[in-house]
C-alpha cells in the first residue's frame, strides 16, 4: 500500500478530492487529512488523522526498545562477568533483565515520540501552518497511477508533494531475490 501526500489550499477543495477520490474507488478509512482547522475537518465530515500518523510513537518506540536491549545485554554480560549477586543467579534472571530493560527503553520511547511531530510530517510543518490541507491517500497497489491522473485532471490547484511507503517489509529484499531467480529458471 503506497501512501500520497497531496496538499490542498482550502477546506472546499479538500472536501472536493475526497468525493472525487470515493467515485474513484477510496474508501473514507484511507483518506486521512492533516490541518490546523481540526472543526472545518468535522463540520465536512472529513477523517481527520490520528495520533499515530501526527506523532512519532512507532519510531521512537522502536529506537527506545533497541536502546533498551542493548543496555539490558551489556547489563546482563556485566552481571554474568563479575557476579555481584554470587554465583548462583539463574539464567532466567539475565533474561528477565533484558526483557525489563528493552520494555522500559520502548516506554520512554514511546513517551518521547508521543511529545515529537513525525518525522514523515516535518516537510510538510510550514504549509499546515499556512493554513493548507494536507491529505494522506492509501492506495492499493495498482490504484496509486489511478489516482495521480485522477488529482491532476480534476484538481490541479493541489499539488502531488510526496509518495512513501505506508508498509514497510522487512523481507522485501528476500522476496524480490527470490522472484529474480525464478524468473531466471526458465524452463526449457
Amino acid at each position: 500500500m503506497k501512501c500520497m501526500y497531496y496538499l490542498a489550499p482550502s477546506l472546499v477543495s479538500t472536501h472536493q478530492i475526497s468525493d472525487d477520490l470515493h467515485d474513484v474507488g477510496i474508501e473514507d478509512w484511507h483518506v486521512h487529512v492533516i490541518s490546523k482547522d481540526e472543526a472545518g475537518l468535522k463540520k465536512e465530515k472529513l477523517h481527520s488523522s490520528n495520533w499515530l500518523e501526527t506523532k512519532d510513537l512507532l519510531r521512537n518506540g522502536f529506537i527506545g526498545a533497541n536502546i533498551g536491549f542493548i543496555a539490558g545485554v551489556l547489563a546482563a554480560g556485566g552481571m554474568m562477568l563479575f557476579k555481584p549477586f554470587g554465583p548462583n543467579v539463574p539464567v532466567i534472571a539475565y533474561f528477565f533483565l533484558v526483557a525489563v530493560a528493552t520494555l522500559f527503553g520502548a516506554w520512554v520511547g514511546g513517551l518521547t515520540g508521543m511529545d515529537s511531530e513525525n518525522q514523515k510530517l516535518k516537510r510538510f510543518h510550514d504549509d499546515i501552518e499556512a493554513g493548507k490541507y494536507l491529505i494522506l491517500i492509501y492506495a492499493r497497489k495498482g490504484m496509486g497511477e489511478q489516482v495521480k491522473q485522477m488529482m491532476r485532471d480534476r484538481h490541479p490547484e493541489s499539488r502531488h508533494a510526496a509518495t512513501d511507503v505506508h508498509f514497510i517489509n522487512p523481507f522485501a529484499r528476500v522476496e524480490r531475490r527470490r522472484r529474480r531467480k525464478q524468473s531466471d529458471q526458465v524452463p526449457e
